[in-house]
């Protein structure tokens, strides 16, 4: 049925795969801070939910899915990130779909021309205007934005930092969004990598609250599956009484967000060290960020190396090919539980050309 196109793909080494990888070094998942492999953690979630008799999710958070997990994580959160309210989700792509139904007729959204995929495909189910300024650009920014007097409400949609570039968002841009209208930022990568209390961007620039609309992601940094939304009260309840992807979709379960309040408890308690070693790495690599962006001369090459890292040194990279990026790279995470060496030496690989 699909023959011909996925001959096509696998001809230009396009064709993905699921592959199960095993005992290797992961220098490929967006587990920063090696919370996913933390035991103590998964100890604590597991006996948390056995207490509560509560592992699974039910329903969705407005039949009878949300529970006593959800509340002390969203009470969390709020209380760390300073904002009125919060939301858990699903997945941040449910969370992303879920913020551009924030927009209505009469409404403008300006969204960096880099943003997720999942907020472009959230783009296209809005009622609102959307147009996209270039990356990180505020001169474009502003020439895009400079009739945003004739719209009802104005939202600059940007990320922390960006998951294929691993650069961070301009102050300036988020300035400029808070000045005019509300910021809505996608904070997946950047909670648990920069901020003084380890929260992102909108703790690293003390972004207003009430101007703000934070997303970021469980699944990352913390260690476990699943989003949030933080926000003002008001904009939180519009969004459970219009949201599709928070009312038709099933409630995270009480597992997964309780892996999440571990996490955040455990960097909470070890601040100092897992800044230490986030700083270490940025200064190392000269990177905004845990992700390392290498450019590969093609796809054949990208799959190769990537293979022959696995094959001849037990190393996992991220090898990203298109239509995800325009030309494929390598996307090294310097988890912090890694030794620098075998990072270093691993990029030092994938540079050679």
């Amino acid at each position: 049925m699909y023959d011909k196109e996925l001959k096509i793909l696998s001809q230009k080494n396009r064709l993905r795969e699921k592959k199960l990888h095993q005992n290797l070094i992961d220098l490929a998942s967006n587990d920063y801070l090696g919370l996913a492999e933390d035991e103590e953690i998964l100890d604590k979630a597991y006996f948390h939910a056995k207490k509560l008799g509560l592992h699974g999710s039910k329903a969705s958070l407005l039949v009878n899915g949300y529970n006593e997990a959800h509340k002390i994580l969203e009470d969390k959160l709020k209380t760390l990130n300073n904002f009125e309210d919060a939301l858990i989700l699903g997945s941040g792509f449910l969370a992303n779909m879920a913020l551009f139904e924030l927009g209505r007729r009469g409404d403008l959204f300006l969204v960096d021309e880099e943003y997720h995929a999942s907020g472009i495909v959230g783009s296209r189910l809005t009622s609102a205007e959307v147009r996209f300024f270039k990356h990180n650009d505020i001169n474009d920014l502003k020439i895009k934005s400079k009739d945003f007097k004739n719209f009802n409400r104005f939202f600059v949609v940007t990320e922390g930092i960006f998951s294929m570039r691993g650069d961070k968002v301009k102050k300036d841009i988020t300035s400029y969004a808070q000045e005019i209208g509300h910021l809505i930022i996608d904070e997946a990568h950047s909670v648990g990598v920069c901020g003084e209390r380890l929260m992102g961007i909108t703790d690293e620039y003390d972004l207003n609250p009430k101007k703000t609309i934070k997303m970021g992601t469980l699944g990352k940094a913390l260690g476990s599956y699943g989003a949030y939304i933080l926000a003002e009260k008001q904009i939180i309840s519009y969004l459970l009484n219009r949201a599709k992807s928070v009312i038709y979709t099933t409630a995270l379960s009480p597992i997964d967000s309780l892996l999440a309040y571990y996490a955040i408890d455990k960097i909470e308690k070890n601040l100092n060290e897992f800044k230490n070693r986030i700083i270490k790495r940025k200064l190392t690599f000269n990177s905004d960020s845990l992700i390392k962006i290498i450019d590969a001369k093609d796809n054949k090459v990208l799959l190769q190396k990537q293979n022959d890292l696995i094959q001849n040194a037990q190393v996992l990279v991220g090898a990203i090919r298109p239509p995800t990026v325009k030309s494929p790279i390598f996307r090294v995470i310097m988890r912090t539980n890694i030794n620098l060496d075998i990072i270093a030496k691993t990029i030092n690989y994938l540079e050679k050309k």
